[in-house]
């Protein structure tokens, strides 16, 4: 199947100002590109382009004083399969874990493992360590979170989302991860695209989306706490330990967002 994405920001600057972008699909994806993802500068700037540290494609730009415009608008290829679940696998020990994934068990900027580690253990420790724990996190942080886009909140953390049980996509996501790792099971945050392919459209505007993975018997599987059930047609932006590493803009200045306006439609046969 084909999927057409992009979107288009406008953000106003009284200054100049240095700024990061995060909004190229993963390097990985960019393969299943039909049309080519071309990030369009309005004014035009010179930008350097570079990948962090978790993999993610970066560019980095000086937006001028005023109104500045970025857009984008491509094609890519996609399985249309839903999401490979891990059923019936079976948890690593910490103390078998490849090296790189310990990052993914540690507490991060908006993953409080400290402060949600008793509760995790007393709600979950019961379960037999597998997919059996996955299945009851992503059951508890469904029904306990009302989503709600009145009360998002860019500053909110797992622990406050807990507290005060709503929120957004990103709120599912970041309890999520951190009730994982509290039982050990590494799990890092995702951004990108998700339409309602395959699914009742929702009347909602359409936006980026968030939701976790994690890494269970040697591979890593997609899960969505909001959702709940396995999707078709997620493209992944960028990875890391929280919404701190996957910023879609990062500004260095004071700015307002003029504009926003995210696409994501599957292409008709």
């Amino acid at each position: 199947m084909e999927i057409r994405a992009g979107y288009d920001i406008s953000i106003d600057f009284p200054a100049p100002t240095p700024l990061v972008l995060m909004l190229d699909i993963r390097p990985e994806r960019e393969v299943d590109l039909l049309t080519p993802q071309q990030p369009q500068f309005e004014p035009p700037v010179a930008v350097e382009r570079y990948l962090d540290g978790f993999g993610n494609r970066c560019t980095r730009l000086l937006a001028p004083a005023g109104r500045f415009r970025t857009w984008a608008d491509f094609t890519v290829s996609d399985t249309g399969l839903h999401e490979l679940q891990g059923y019936n696998t079976i948890q690593t020990p910490v103390q078998d874990l490849p090296a790189e994934m310990l990052v993914f068990l540690m507490g991060s900027r908006y993953c409080e493992t400290d402060l949600l580690t008793a509760f995790a253990w007393s709600m979950f420790g019961h379960i037999y360590p597998g997919w059996a724990r996955v299945e009851a996190i992503l059951e508890y942080v469904h029904n306990h979170i009302h989503f709600s886009y009145a009360n998002a909140r860019s500053t909110r953390t797992a622990y406050e989302a807990w507290n005060e049980a709503t929120g957004v996509c990103r709120d599912f996501a970041h309890l999520s991860v951190t009730l994982c790792r509290c039982m050990n099971i590494p799990a890092r945050y995702c951004t990108g695209y998700l339409g309602d392919i395959g699914v009742p459209a929702l009347p909602d505007p359409m936006d980026f989306s968030a939701w976790f993975e994690v890494w269970m018997d040697g591979k890593w599987y997609t899960q969505d706490a909001r959702h709940n059930e396995p999707r078709i047609g997620r493209i992944v932006i960028a990875r890391g330990r929280d919404a701190a590493d996957v910023a879609i803009t990062t500004s260095f200045g004071p700015h307002q967002l003029a504009g926003f306006n995210v696409t994501t439609l599957e292409v008709a046969p």
